[in-house]
């Protein structure tokens, strides 16, 4: 199966005449940088979809590829982290049901994420990322509560969570 990810670069590249690494960012941006079969060994396969391909879970089940993640109904107090990293990035503070199918937060912990424009699939939105290694982490809109307005709505998979 084809991701986004290798689409895009793939017709990125073909449209320029060279072959593209990524899509929008370059090797060294994150401080923790690690070829595909690092990853592999470091993350589940659904979790490399999601982190490293961008893949989307599915929406009330976060499932994908037959894995799932509990994030959803998690209503302890504590950080969720980054899976691939194991940066602290959201507080369950900021926590709220948006109703969507996805663990959604009203920010995340400062200097946590990291954001690009996202124009795939025909529409642009704000691609949200963990800073420090630029897994991806699912997006950003403008339709979340006080006291942001923003809605970070995020893979589960993408997550790890450990309570106060």
């Amino acid at each position: 199966m084809i991701t986004r990810r290798a689409f895009l670069t793939g017709t990125a590249g073909i449209a320029l005449g060279t072959s593209l690494p990524g899509i929008g960012f370059a090797a060294g941006d994150f401080e923790i940088t690690l070829s595909d079969a690092e990853w592999r060994v470091r993350l589940s396969p659904a979790q490399f979809a999601v982190l490293r391909d961008e893949e989307t879970e599915r929406p009330f089940s976060n499932s994908l590829m037959g894995e799932t993640s509990p994030l959803l109904a998690e209503a302890r107090n504590g950080t969720y982290y980054c899976a691939g990293c194991d940066l602290g990035v959201y507080p369950s503070r900021t926590k709220f049901d948006s109703g969507t199918g996805w663990p959604s937060f009203w920010d995340s912990l400062p200097g946590a994420v990291g954001t690009r424009r996202d124009s795939s699939l025909f529409s642009v939105r704000t691609e949200v990322h963990c800073r420090r290694c630029g897994g991806h982490f699912g997006h950003i809109f403008d339709d979340g509560p006080a006291p942001t307005g923003k809605r970070h709505c995020l893979n589960g998979l993408a997550l790890t969570f450990r309570p106060a």
